[in-house]
């Protein structure tokens, strides 16, 4: 994700996802600038496997058809301008070049793909040239035995290359990394893990425990996870067959707060957490989030309220019962990925 500091101002109208870079003047009335910026947030979903862009700086929300007919795990690079999407139809991961010259729905072609190694892609997290796919197929067919596949692909040369797959001992949903450490929820608890040098001190086919893991206070199962500026937002999606339960979890200075933690024990939810669920939240099974630090705009992929949302929060701080500064239909959610230039 990459940044500047700027101000984003949330505007809703005819139920579209506005948001628009602006700055304050002295007497606090809102002068539109910087007009230039692109503030954008990406969706995939499981009903279609198509990309939603919503451009939070004109307003526009368009749909970029892909080959896919579900998909979980998206990136925007603009470097090289292109989407990176992890494919639950294909079971691999696509590129799609040359997105900012699609300024309005479109199809799109693949301009690269990696093989075709993944069973159940749920997330990814790039870092550097590294792309590292969280897998929550049964790696060992036996169903007793809780375990993931964390698969590191490499990009260079036009090309997405298969490094190695890290076999965890725990299932695995959302994942982040964390300049080079990779947090990782622990599926069908409450917990959250950390593999610290992830890329650079696992770099074979192996089998690994997380450096740490502990559990969060609050949480009845975890699968979503953003970092930004050193806040933490974790989604909890509770009963999976009920479609109003869920909720999230804001953890301010977490880098502190995780490593005041030690190895096995719990972060309570008091003078640490704030958690945000209720009725009003329209929150389920929030599968996927993202956080601007900037704004302190928390973004949701709910996948089974109403059909699947993708949510804003512009208040989230309050904790609670709060209503969604934005709330939009895509069916079946899955991820999300926040971008500001």
């Amino acid at each position: 994700m990459k940044k500047n500091v700027i101000q984003l101002s949330l505007a809703i109208a005819l139920g579209s996802f506005l948001m628009v870079s602006c700055d304050k003047d002295d007497d606090d009335t809102i002068d539109m600038e910087q007009q230039d910026e692109q503030v954008k947030l990406f969706a995939s979903n499981n009903s279609n496997g198509n990309i939603t862009v919503y451009d939070m700086a004109s307003g526009e929300t368009s749909t970029l058809t892909t080959t896919s007919t579900a998909a979980e795990g998206i990136y925007y690079d603009d470097d090289t301008d292109e989407i990176i999407q992890a494919s639950r139809s294909s079971n691999q991961l696509n590129a799609f070049a040359n997105i900012s010259t699609f300024l309005v729905d479109a199809t799109l072609t693949v301009s690269i793909s990696s093989s075709a190694d993944l069973e159940s892609p749920r997330d990814i997290a790039v870092n550097d040239d590294f792309i590292v796919v969280a897998d929550n197929a049964d790696a060992d067919g036996n169903a007793d035995t809780p375990d993931g596949r964390l698969f590191v692909y490499t990009r260079s040369n036009g090309e997405i290359t298969l490094r190695n797959i890290v076999t965890t001992d725990f299932a695995l949903w959302g994942i982040e990394m964390v300049e080079n450490d990779l947090y990782a929820v622990v599926d069908k608890t409450n917990e959250l893990a950390v593999f610290t040098d992830f890329t650079a001190t696992n770099t074979t086919n192996t089998t690994i425990s997380a450096s740490k893991r502990i559990a969060i206070e609050g949480i009845v199962r975890t699968h979503g996870l953003a970092y930004d500026d050193g806040t933490m937002i974790l989604t909890d999606v509770g009963d999976a067959a009920s479609d109003s339960d869920g909720a999230f979890h804001i953890i301010s200075n977490f880098d502190s707060k995780f490593n005041g933690v030690a190895n096995g024990e719990i972060m309570a939810v008091a003078n640490n957490q704030i958690r945000v669920s209720g009725a009003s939240t329209f929150l389920g099974n929030p599968v996927s989030a993202e956080y601007d630090a900037d704004s302190k705009m928390v973004f949701i992929a709910e996948a089974a309220n109403g059909g699947g949302r993708v949510l804003a929060f512009s208040n989230a701080d309050a904790g609670g019962d709060i209503a969604p500064s934005v709330n939009n239909s895509l069916a079946s959610a899955s991820s999300l990925y926040f971008y500001s230039n």
